[in-house]
């Protein structure tokens, strides 16, 4: 029996800033962004929108008739968590309208909440191959204004369904892990943004990718060629890149081309909106999912989770028959494409404006954001959702 993930909802909100504009703003050369960290825009959260909202227009998209009373489980990860009791989770699952009698919880671990989740996932439903689960990545990626990881910013969610006989991508039973306590990036309990070691992550991020890949290979009996495809968790998407080139000596040139190939199919969307941490391997996959240059049904694709702090993954994926969705690709591009282009002032602005606030009473206007699930305020302490 295979289990993996059968389907895949994706949420950015509908603001975004394009990095040339930043580039300018910051005395920078555009080419800096746009080829040297590999991004072109980044999505920037009104004040209605948060961890929460965003995966419930995610899931909403996955959620449905034929599957809502098989979900006994709800996994949130995210490290944009809106309280430090209750879970995520359990928004998720009233704004849903989801059975009551589901296991709903929260992960954190930097950006490898959601893989947590999808593993933990997987073996739910293989126990209980009549039952699914709802595993979602949501997140805010801010570093402050003028901060070098600036750049790098943005925010979105990944929702996905895990099943027994999945439509798109069925998960490798085993996966390759490793964990080491590591200071590349860490958000103290009184800090707002993030706090980063940039040179160090990303070296500790490709050390950590070579040392699961060739794990998992070791450990499988798989060879590298095995896979038709890699996909990376993407803070920005030149980092997914140095990885893969570290490798692309061990097999031969018409494989190397290939790999090359497929990476940027699995980054058309990430480029266009930044880092959702969590859900940024997700995303990845997504989009080569749905940009993919010569995969069919039956492909292994092989993916690697990273979290800062440290720890990693890597494990593989087979195409299922419905690993393409064009009504899916539709959506997206058509949400991306209606996005409202903000100048850095107007981002600046979005930036000191959304609510990392520690007060007793707030309301937010939801009206400017076109979203099914808003937030709009907090009413003595207790933070207050909508479904339009």
């Amino acid at each position: 029996m295979n289990v993996g993930i059968d389907q895949i909802g994706f949420y950015t909100p509908s603001y975004y800033l394009d990095l040339r504009d930043l580039a300018h703003a910051r005395n920078e050369d555009p080419n800096k962004y746009l080829i040297g960290i590999g991004q072109e825009r980044q999505a920037v959260p009104p004040a209605s929108q948060d961890a929460v909202t965003m995966a419930a227009n995610a899931a909403v998209q996955v959620v449905t008739p034929e599957n809502r009373e098989r979900i006994s489980l709800i996994i949130f990860g995210t490290e944009s968590g809106v309280d430090n009791s209750k879970s995520g989770a359990i928004y998720l699952q009233q704004l849903l309208g989801l059975k009551r009698e589901a296991r709903a919880f929260e992960i954190k671990q930097a950006c490898y909440g959601a893989t947590a989740g999808l593993q933990m996932a997987k073996d739910f439903v293989a126990a209980h191959p009549e039952q699914e689960a709802l595993v979602v990545g949501a997140d805010v990626a801010r570093y402050g204004l003028g901060t070098p990881g600036e750049v790098t910013q943005g925010c979105g969610a990944i929702a996905m369904t895990i099943s027994a006989n999945p439509r798109t991508l069925a998960i490798s039973p085993n996966s390759s892990v490793y964990s080491d306590d590591i200071m590349d990036f860490w958000r103290p309990l009184d800090h707002t943004v993030a706090l980063v070691d940039g040179h160090y992550s990303n070296d500790i991020y490709q050390q950590f990718f070579q040392k699961t890949i060739h794990a998992y290979c070791e450990q499988q009996q798989t060879n590298l060629t095995d896979f038709q495809a890699l996909t990376f968790h993407l803070p920005y998407s030149k980092l997914g890149l140095k990885a893969l080139r570290t490798i692309l000596p061990e097999v031969n040139e018409a494989h190397q081309q290939q790999w090359l190939t497929e990476f940027e199919s699995s980054r058309v969307y990430n480029r266009q909106v930044g880092n959702l941490y969590t859900g940024s391997l997700y995303l990845s996959l997504l989009s080569l999912l749905d940009h993919a240059q010569g995969l069919t049904s039956g492909n292994q694709i092989g993916l690697f989770s990273y979290g800062s702090g440290a720890q990693g993954e890597f494990f593989a994926g087979t195409l299922q028959s419905e690993f393409q969705n064009s009504n899916r690709r539709k959506q997206i591009d058509e949400m991306l494409a209606r996005r409202q282009r903000l100048d850095v002032n107007q981002y600046e602005e979005f930036f000191t404006q959304w609510p990392t606030f520690n007060t007793a009473n707030v309301t937010i206007d939801p009206e400017p954001d076109d979203a099914e699930f808003v937030f709009t305020g907090v009413v003595d302490n207790k933070r207050q959702y909508r479904q339009r």
